[in-house]
């Protein structure tokens, strides 16, 4: 018994240990990203390796993101994203990449944690996201935004392949599917028919014949009942 409970002890204190690390991954999203080749993200370059992604610890702003080296001492770049909507979530993380002009290292787009149907997709400087949007044919996310501080309140827009910026569409929101229609209440019960009262008479057909009938047996018990006083 003693060494029972002091396995379930110890399984006990290894989930309550286990728990605040699950949380904070939850939080910040926490995510290895291994390179094999140079990939541009905005503002930088990331030569071959591993680093460590996540979001920052902001509470206002769930879209800034940081990319340290593998130790997680040392921050590379801060990143403002917006978010990118996906129909099926899956259970691994999933990195997308943005083609780029001939010679340059691909672009990384966007970036779902496992089992998200909202992941974060990275505005790039208006130069950049210029030549990416010339070669993908598509708006790129652009922001003005340069430092941490101004990445707490700047705004993102998106940017054509001739420069042209315009705001940020929301994404589009899951149809809600239709309940289906409720039954029509049943019609109520339709009342009673009434129930004629009982006559307070005889109907005229009855017949007289019992009172008849009765008055004579009377008439002949006074008859016998004088007949025997008399004899007395």
């Amino acid at each position: 018994m003693n060494r029972l409970a002091l396995v379930i002890a110890s399984v006990g204190l290894f989930g309550a240990a286990l728990a605040p690390s699950v949380r904070a991954d939850e939080w910040n999203k926490m995510t290895i990203l291994t390179v094999n080749e140079p990939i541009q993200v905005p503002n930088t370059t990331l030569e071959p390796g591993k680093y460590t992604i996540r979001l920052m610890d902001s509470p206002s702003n769930r879209h800034i993101v940081q990319i340290f080296d593998s130790t997680q001492q040392h921050l590379i770049t801060t990143i403002l994203a917006i978010p990118n909507y996906r129909l099926e979530p899956t259970g691994k993380t999933v990195f997308t990449f943005w083609e780029t002009p001939p010679g340059q290292p691909k672009a990384l787009r966007a970036w779902f944690y496992p089992g998200d149907n909202f992941g974060q997709e990275f505005a790039y400087p208006k130069m950049t996201a210029v030549a990416i949007a010339a070669v993908a044919h598509s708006n790129v996310p652009t922001t003005e935004a340069q430092t941490e501080k101004e990445y707490r309140s700047a705004e993102v827009g998106t940017v054509n392949e001739q420069g042209v910026e315009k705001p940020i569409e929301e994404p589009q929101q899951v149809a809600q599917a239709t309940p289906p229609p409720q039954p029509a209440p049943a019609p109520a019960p339709a009342p009673a028919p009434e129930t004629a009262p009982a006559p307070e008479t005889l109907p005229h057909t009855g017949s007289s014949l019992p009172l008849i009938g009765l008055a004579g047996l009377l008439s002949l018990a006074a008859f016998g009942l004088l007949r025997a006083v008399r004899s007395s």
